[in-house]
Formats: structure tokens, C-alpha cells, sequence
């Protein structure tokens, strides 16, 4: 790890995610004054030629305030109403303020569902892209007013991620309510220090994350996670207090304020950035053979290599391949379910079609649909 980011060049592309605490003043209502802050800083990096697209979260949050609701609801149904009265005030705060500034916004509501459809994910990509060509502010959410508990993003840091890899963004800035990323909790720890710069992939980072917010639903795990899919596709992260004065203006200048996490890996191309972005249906639990050869050969899972699997997933879904002490090594499209792959798990391809009774393919996972993460 280095403090050293002084040299940091933020880029041309950048997406910003603004999280609930912030947006909602931790539940007193939408933080209009600073949302009138951020909206101008983000108005001079628009003329200084830099595309920006706002990944917003604060639906549920501020239709909870409108709703006068003292708690989050626990039903998916009541938080879907909660969402869809908040989103009304969340659009019109961001559409009034650009329109001070003779500039367009344009609202673009996404679920999961939207990205694992390689059409429709090709379609998300083209819209945003042209609405930056456009001289558009793109404000996304997760459309928390249709989605349920297994399709929804769980916060929008992963979103964030998601669209950093959409457009090819070269920054993605999550601002949150806390200064950035601590060695150790600072609510309990006073000798916690900031971590001013890593590697998104540095795995002593995850033992740092402590929980989230009462309004959010992500902490900062959600955030080293996020950091490490806008990786994928080039892009460095900045976790910063969204409160701190000017933080979009001095990040644009090359200061970072919070916590700069490098992106230090080969770029994936658009089809496995967009494997990369999947949600993981299920896990295969790898040997140390199978294990090295992916990280070190690139080559397709075998099912000689995996010794056992968690889940319940069908032909092309999704899974994750984990090491034995349960760190994701990669992921990738399935070719059996997760019974037939149980089935098989620790034999030889030759053997597949004496245990299953048909002739299926030599891998559980071929290397063109496989993400070494």
C-alpha cells in the first residue's frame, strides 16, 4: 500500500455514485443544498469535456421520508411503494438543478435482469453512450419498483461497477459519508488511519470493510468489491466523504481526498466485462491443481478439478469457482446444473457420459466463457 496519489489523472470518463445517507440526510429528507453542490461541480467537469453519468441511490430513502416512515420497510412490496414515491423527488431534484445550467438529465432505471441478457446489456451500453454524446447527464438506479430479493443489484455500489464497465469509464467515484477506507474501524479504533492508496485486488483490503449505514444497503465491502469489477475494465475507484468541500472539483485536479484503489490488471474485453458483471448463481469448490491452472494457464474448468458444489443454477448460469479457503478465484457460464456438475465433480471428462448417460461437453467451463478474477 502508498499514500502517494498525487499524480493520480482521473480521465475523460467518469461515473459518480452518490449513496442514501448522503442524498437523504440521514433520513430528514433530500439533501437539496448539497445536491445543488455537487450538481455545479459536476456542471464544470461536463465543460471541462469530461462525460459524467450519476449513479444515484436515495429512492427508498427519500420516499420513506415522504411516506413518514421511521424505519426501512422489511417487505419487498412496501419497499417497492417506498421507491417509487422517493424516485419522483430524486428526479426532479437532479432535473431542476442541471436545467439551472441549461443542461439535460435523463433518468435510465436498470435491474440485473437488464445485464445478464448479452442484448440487452449491448442495448444499456448503446443508450448511455449516445446520451453522453448528446451532452446528457444520465442519472441510473436500480429500478427498485419491479425488482425482487433475487434479481436486485443489493446496492448500488455494485451498479456503480456495472456501469463503469458499460461505458468504459476511467474513474468511478463513490461518495459516501465516510472519509474513505480505514485500516480498522474508527468508531472503535482511534489509532485507525486511512488508507490513502491500494490495489483494488489487494486482498488484505477485506479485512478492513466494516458495515454500512442505517439507510444504505452497502458498506465497505460493497465498495472494495465495486472497485475490483470497475477494474476489470481499467478503471481506478475513489472512495470519498461526499460532504468534503469541493471533493469533485479537487479529485478532477488530481487530489484525492479519500481513498484511491488502483486498478493494476489486464483489461477484459466487452463480452467478459460483461460475464465479469453476473451475478453468481452458484459456487464450485476448487482443487489447488485447478486452482493454479486458471490463475497461471488460462485454460477451461474440468470437472476432474472441482471438488464440490453450493447452489441451485441451470445450463449457462453463472457461477463462482472458489479456492478451499473460500476466496473467488474466478467465474463463468455453467455447462451442467449444479446436480449433473455434483455428479461429476473430481472425474475425468471421459467418464461424463457413463455417469450422466449422454455424451456433454468436456468442460464444465470453457475458458471463452470463464472470468479469472
Amino acid at each position: 500500500m502508498s499514500d502517494q496519489n498525487s499524480k493520480y489523472k482521473p480521465g475523460q470518463t467518469w461515473v459518480i455514485k452518490i449513496g442514501s445517507s448522503l442524498l437523504t440526510q440521514n433520513g430528514e429528507g433530500l439533501a437539496v443544498g448539497l445536491v445543488s453542490e455537487w450538481v455545479a461541480q459536476i456542471v464544470r467537469l461536463h465543460k471541462a469535456g469530461i462525460q459524467v453519468v450519476i449513479v444515484s441511490s436515495g429512492a427508498v430513502a427519500a420516499g420513506m421520508s415522504r411516506l413518514g416512515m421511521a424505519r426501512r420497510p422489511q417487505s419487498l412490496p412496501m419497499l417497492q411503494a417506498a421507491a417509487a414515491v422517493g424516485q419522483m423527488g430524486l428526479v426532479q431534484l437532479y432535473e431542476s438543478n442541471f436545467q439551472e445550467y441549461g443542461l439535460q438529465t435523463a433518468q435510465v432505471l436498470l435491474t440485473h435482469e437488464d445485464l445478464r441478457s448479452r442484448e440487452r446489456y449491448i442495448n444499456a451500453r448503446g443508450t448511455l453512450r449516445n446520451l453522453l454524446e448528446l451532452g446528457v447527464i444520465p442519472v441510473v438506479n436500480e429500478n427498485d419498483t419491479v425488482v425482487t430479493d433475487e434479481i436486485r443489484f443489493g446496492d448500488n455500489d455494485t451498479l456503480a461497477a456495472l456501469v463503469v464497465n458499460l461505458i468504459g469509464a476511467d474513474t468511478l467515484l463513490l461518495m459516501t459519508d465516510q472519509q474513505g477506507l480505514f485500516d480498522a474501524d474508527p468508531r472503535i479504533s482511534e489509532a485507525a488511519k486511512l488508507v490513502k492508496t491500494a490495489r483494488a485486488r489487494d486482498r488484505s483490503l477485506d479485512a478492513m470493510a466494516g458495515e454500512g449505514s442505517l439507510l444504505g444497503r452497502g458498506g465497505m465491502v460493497t465498495k472494495i468489491t465495486a472497485a475490483r469489477v470497475a477494474a476489470r475494465s481499467g478503471a481506478n475507484t475513489v472512495i470519498a466523504y461526499g460532504r468534503e468541500n469541493k471533493v469533485i472539483t479537487r479529485l478532477s485536479a488530481g487530489e484525492v481526498t479519500g481513498t484511491l484503489l488502483l486498478a493494476d490488471e489486464a483489461v477484459l474485453d466487452s463480452r467478459k466485462q460483461w460475464l465479469a458483471g453476473l451475478p453468481a448463481r452458484g459456487r464450485l469448490v476448487l482443487d489447488t491443481g485447478a486452482v493454479r491452472v486458471l490463475r497461471g494457464e488460462g485454460r477451461s474448468l474440468l470437472a476432474v478439478g472441482v471438488k464440490s458444489v453450493a447452489g441451485v443454477f441451470t445450463r449457462g448460469e453463472m457461477v463462482a469457482c472458489i479456492d478451499s479457503e473460500g476466496l473467488e478465484v474466478a467465474r463463468g457460464l455453467v455447462n451442467y446444473s449444479h446436480t449433473e456438475a455434483a455428479q461429476i465433480a473430481g472425474h475425468a471428462s471421459a467418464e461424463i457420459e457413463s455417469i450422466l448417460g449422454y455424451a456433454g461437453e468436456k468442460e464444465i467451463i470453457h475458458r471463452d466463457n470463464l472470468v479469472v478474477v
